[in-house]
């Protein structure tokens, strides 16, 4: 056989980032993952704030994210990471199956969402289906998610007067809750330019802060 230099994605080795504040279910995905051939733990954090400080110098490929977190919540930590880490696939563990936080957790770029408790396998199945470019999400999720897109679409909103496609690219991101620096990596431009267009965007709908820029951008 010939020899190759290419590895297989399904013998490499899937490392995982743990975000729970819950000790006891923090421990438990620990030894889920070290448990399981392929798979190592390279973290495990008990607030979205080490997990900002850590996760991006770790580098782990796949994130676990509880949503309820002390001081920042789940959603905000996946939406700076996913920024910090771009390609860091998140999926979300939870108990929330309303639909603003399926739909706040996959905007801030989540890529699967499963219910707690979750059974080892179905774990172990998401972790390996993310890695292989999937979208895992637990029966009743994904049930939510299809029937979300079979509803009428909303009137399409009409532009905000004056404002530049840029403008308007920054103005959806804001209103979406993204900060400037964010939104300067999101966009591939300086911080400094998104500051001047947030400057030009506050002159032109006459507003003075960003919660006025947006609430005039959402009742347009």
């Amino acid at each position: 056989m010939k020899p190759t230099n290419e590895t297989n994605l399904s013998d490499a080795l899937i490392t995982v980032a743990i975000v729970e504040d819950d000790v006891e279910v923090r421990h438990s995905l620990i030894d889920i993952i070290n448990r399981e051939a392929g798979m190592s733990c390279a973290g495990a954090f008990g607030t979205a704030r080490e997990a900002l400080e850590q996760i991006p110098e770790l580098r782990p490929q796949t994130v676990l994210m509880d949503i309820n977190l002390p001081g920042m919540s789940g959603v905000e930590c996946a939406r700076k990471l996913a920024v910090a880490v771009p390609g860091l696939q998140i999926v979300m563990l939870t108990v929330y199956h309303d639909s603003k936080a399926i739909f706040d957790s996959l905007a801030a770029g989540a890529v699967g969402y499963l219910l707690k408790p979750v059974r080892t396998d179905e774990l172990v199945r998401a972790i390996r289906d993310v890695r292989a470019g999937g979208a895992p999400m637990s029966t009743n999720i994904a049930r939510q998610v299809v029937q979300a897109f079979k509803k009428p679409a909303p009137p399409e909103r009409r532009d905000v007067p004056d404002l530049s496609p840029r403008e308007r690219e920054v103005l959806e991101l804001l209103a979406k809750g993204y900060q400037s620096k964010e939104i300067a990596t999101l966009l591939g431009i300086g911080y400094w330019t998104v500051e001047s267009h947030v400057g030009h965007i506050y002159q032109k709908l006459h507003v003075r802060s960003r919660a006025e820029a947006v609430a005039r951008y959402l009742h347009t």
